[in-house]
């Protein structure tokens, strides 16, 4: 054997520990994209395009894993069922974003142009398919978004509605995190984990914030015992790793000193 077939046989072997075919990934980017334009562009024929959905569908859930318990087409159904209330919602997170951003013009320049309300959809989208035991798919919708807007949300988050993330950039939502009802979120955020051992898989490791909280730029909240009351706002470049009652606000004052050359 040459030292070429030698390194040829090598990554055949390699390749089949574990059985990978990427073919998912483009193919459930494919979907999610098209699940999205469904929605939002008023020239698909949802009729169509739904019957579309529902073969691609079937086709990455079969590439997903073997030995599955439940049959797609049951997995299908059931997220077929969630949609109009995920499009009310979406819906609502476009009005927010309308109502509370000053640059933004319409909901038409919401759904096309903002990379956060692209990844509350995908949110949406893949928090229902996750909740019902669908295997990596939401994983994979959720980063695609990512690679797309920058914002990273886990698609087991509970997010209410509502929603506003703004610019979007660096945004990241941990597993467990619960986020209510008119909460405003600004890039860079992170709502996170204060520990990430993996004997941790199954503790809420993430905060909860509670409705009508906003929290600006670079704002770090980490810990799942951590709650951010109600009503509060939270400013640019802090760090909470505790509790923070109802109504309150929280800064960092910055130290900038200033030295004039001679």
């Amino acid at each position: 054997m040459t030292a070429k077939e030698n390194i040829i046989h090598k990554i055949i072997e390699s390749k089949n520990k574990p059985q990978l075919n990427f073919s998912l990934k483009r193919k459930t980017e494919t979907f999610t994209n098209n699940l999205f334009y469904t929605l939002f562009d008023s020239n698909a024929c949802i009729e169509k395009n739904i019957e579309q959905l529902e073969s691609d569908f079937k086709e990455i859930y079969n590439l997903a894993g073997t030995n599955l318990k439940n049959s797609s087409s049951n997995i299908w159904n059931e997220f077929l069922k969630t949609l109009p209330e995920i499009f009310e919602n979406l819906n609502l997170d476009a009005q927010e974003l309308v109502n509370n951003d000053p640059a933004s013009n319409n909901l038409e320049e919401v759904y096309l142009a903002y990379p956060g309300f692209y990844a509350i959809a995908i949110y949406r989208f893949s928090h229902e398919l996750y909740l019902l035991n669908t295997p990596l798919i939401p994983r994979l919708m959720s980063e695609y978004a990512h690679s797309k807007t920058g914002t990273d949300i886990h698609p087991g988050a509970t997010i209410g509605k509502s929603f506003f993330i703004d610019h979007a950039t660096g945004t990241v939502i941990g597993e467990t995190c619960i986020i209510k009802d008119y909460v405003k979120i600004y890039q860079g955020v992170t709502l996170g984990a204060l520990q990430v051992s993996k004997d941790l898989k199954n503790t809420k490791r993430h905060p909860t914030v509670q409705k009508n909280v906003t929290i600006y730029a670079n704002a770090t909240i980490l810990g799942g015992e951590t709650i951010i009351g109600e009503n509060s706002i939270i400013g640019g470049n802090v760090w909470i790793t505790e509790s923070i009652p109802p109504n309150s606000l929280v800064y960092h004052k910055p130290e900038t000193q200033l030295k004039q050359k001679k």
